[in-house]
């Protein structure tokens, strides 16, 4: 049994025999909750603290665990009806109102109720991300003179060095931020581009989190249709043209939720077109390091082809390491990067230094390439084993475009199965996908799912997750 499900399971057996014990009473020693419950030292202490956290115990360096003594946790009644007022006059004078709706970002981060297949997942599963090879960075990182120190407010040199290797080019160090992760550099490069009630272009269907970001930042966003070979730049230079926009986001490899690669063509006539428009294009190279084993040569990055500084450059090491490892960059030219080193200052001052010099202790060792080649290999394997398993069981799901990278699949619904009823449906069939509607700026023109193949243990789950599938669809359809 994985070890973080072994120390909730323990944490569980405690807490409802902690009425055995008077408070203040010791708790059996660490050693005999070891025999008891034959977990490893290491479940107990963390179980133990997850129960001190919650204010159930006390522990005492060489002592042993106590139950603690109980508080009063009776809620104290107030009246916050107040604030819908409040909240409410901020609107009031917005040309486009701010909302922050995270409901489509909670289902990739949420996790699903025990026993639950978890196809909507957005990050590797545990037995994917290099936690040897992570914990060993750490602890060489923590050894390194000032490791606790202050960093540069733009990153560790040596990191963004790094990154800017990673992007090619004329990309140099002098071009890059490190940023804790995507999402905020995303954040950071759309608060810089784009003032609050105007229009951003955004491909339709598109990251959940992004539009999030755009809503939450008073702007709105405008869809442009993605087609197999990504979006459409006929119908991207008609959107400038209609709207005035100056921003463009797009994800240019392995797209989510499409897994639609944009060819060398179109991301020289993206460039083109938003250069013409006096606009840029936010490049969010999510899924560079999520290529599968069968993927041909990649396309070099946007901003590896852009002297004249259109392109901003997201990129980030949490998808193909662990969710906890928010480290990315942010890559631009020109004065832009002045107003986006400024942004990211005042919202968060900078990366915390153990984290930036654990990344680059990461990704300058033996293990990083390993890591790499193994996920490749074993993204492929998932990808094929859902793909095949949909062919067999769920036939009457379209799907449109096999990616070569990336860690989803994208399915268009029969007009006849209702997307909310079949996600439902699955849930209560044991399998958790993640909904199409969320991914769209506009209605959508058809009801789809996401089923991630990155978050499951391996193929038996994935042939298992597809059965419950097959069934909530019987269910409905029957």
């Amino acid at each position: 049994m994985h070890e973080r499900s072994s120390v909730g399971e323990l944490a569980n057996s405690l807490r409802a025999e902690l009425n055995r014990y008077s408070p203040g009473e010791k708790l059996p020693s660490s050693r005999a909750l070891v025999e008891r419950y034959h977990v490893s030292p290491v479940t107990v202490t963390r179980a133990l603290a997850r129960l001190a956290a919650e204010g159930l115990v006390v522990t005492r360096p060489g002592a042993g665990a106590y139950r603690a003594e109980p508080r009063d946790r009776t809620p104290v009644a107030g009246d916050t009806s107040w604030q819908e007022v409040a909240l409410s006059a901020d609107t009031a004078t917005e040309l486009v109102p701010r909302s922050v709706d995270a409901s489509g970002v909670l289902v990739t981060l949420s996790a699903p109720p025990p026993g639950v297949v978890e196809f909507n997942g957005g990050y590797l599963h545990p037995s994917l991300q290099p936690e040897r090879a992570m914990a060993a960075a750490l602890a060489r990182a923590g050894r390194r003179p000032g490791a606790w120190g202050r960093p540069p407010t733009d990153g560790l040199t040596e990191l963004r060095e790094w990154f800017a290797r990673e992007i090619g080019g004329t990309v140099t160090a002098a071009d890059v931020l490190i940023t804790a992760g995507g999402q905020p550099a995303l954040t950071t490069a759309l608060r810089a581009l784009a003032p609050p009630g105007t229009p951003v272009l955004v491909e339709s269907p598109t990251y959940p989190g992004m539009l999030a970001v755009a809503r939450a930042s008073g702007l709105r966003p405008v869809p442009v249709p993605v087609d197999a070979d990504g979006v459409r730049p006929e119908l991207l230079e008609a959107a400038f043209r209609a709207t005035g926009a100056r921003v463009f986001v797009c994800q240019p490899l392995y797209q989510n939720p499409t897994g639609a690669v944009l060819g060398a063509d179109r991301r020289r006539e993206v460039v083109r077109i938003a250069r013409a428009a006096g606009a840029f294009v936010v490049e969010d190279d999510f899924a560079r390091r999520l290529v599968h084993e069968d993927a041909g040569p990649l396309p070099a990055p946007m901003a590896a082809e852009d002297p004249d500084g259109v392109a901003v450059h997201v990129c980030s090491l949490t998808k193909p390491t662990s969710p906890s490892l928010r480290v990315g960059a942010l890559a631009a030219r020109g004065p832009v990067l002045e107003r986006l080193r400024a942004i990211q200052v005042v919202d968060s001052f900078f990366v915390p230094r153990p984290l930036q010099e654990a990344a680059l202790e990461l990704v300058g060792s033996p293990a990083w390439s390993r890591h790499l080649r193994a996920v490749s290999q074993e993204l492929k394997n998932r990808r094929d084993a859902m793909t095949a398993a949909l062919a067999l069981h769920l036939p009457e799901l379209a799907l449109p475009h096999i990616p070569s990278g990336g860690y989803q699949l994208w399915l268009r619904l029969p007009d006849a199965l209702p997307e909310a009823a079949l996600l439902t449906g699955a849930l209560r069939a044991g399998v958790a996908v993640a909904p199409g509607r969320p991914y769209f700026s506009a209605e959508p023109s058809a009801g789809h799912i996401r089923l991630s193949f990155a978050g499951v243990a391996g193929a038996t789950e994935i042939a298992e997750g597809i059965r419950r599938l097959r069934s909530a669809v019987d269910e409905l359809t029957a």
